[in-house]
């Protein structure tokens, strides 16, 4: 198992983690096989996008619309951290925690235009991704 650090700025953000991936599994020597990542944080998740400047937090955004941040002020008192970041662990858990991508010629097998992300928010914080390969 190998790790990767993910220290991410803002509250909310979107961080490209493809060449530190592809890094690892060509330092590894593996050709071909099977990359498992796995995100042990309950509000940031990871998937693949197309990425680009322009539009790094359209994923995010859509969420926040199916999802808009209300807390039930009836229980604020009681588990206001919870009642405040429940949107982030509902968006989590849509988005997963975990990725399956195939190795081919020692790097990830994505399509053209994918991307592996990591979508933190609860930032800015330090976020650790496993990787497993084999």
């Amino acid at each position: 198992m190998k790790k990767i650090s993910v220290t991410t700025t803002k509250d909310k953000e979107v961080v490209d983690i493809t060449d530190e991936i592809n890094t690892v599994l060509t330092k590894s020597k593996t050709k071909d096989g099977l990359c498992h990542l796995f995100l042990p944080h309950s509000t940031a998740g990871l998937t693949t996008a197309l990425i680009s400047s322009e539009n790094e937090l359209d994923l995010i955004g859509v969420f926040d619309i199916a999802l808009p941040h209300i807390t039930n002020q009836r229980h604020e008192h009681e588990h206001s951290h919870i009642m405040s970041r429940l949107p982030d662990h509902i968006i989590s858990s849509f988005l997963g925690t975990s990725l399956a991508i195939p190795i081919k010629n020692g790097v990830l097998a994505l399509g053209e235009f994918q991307r592996v992300v990591l979508v933190e928010l609860n930032g800015p914080r330090k976020r650790t991704v496993m990787l497993y390969y084999d």
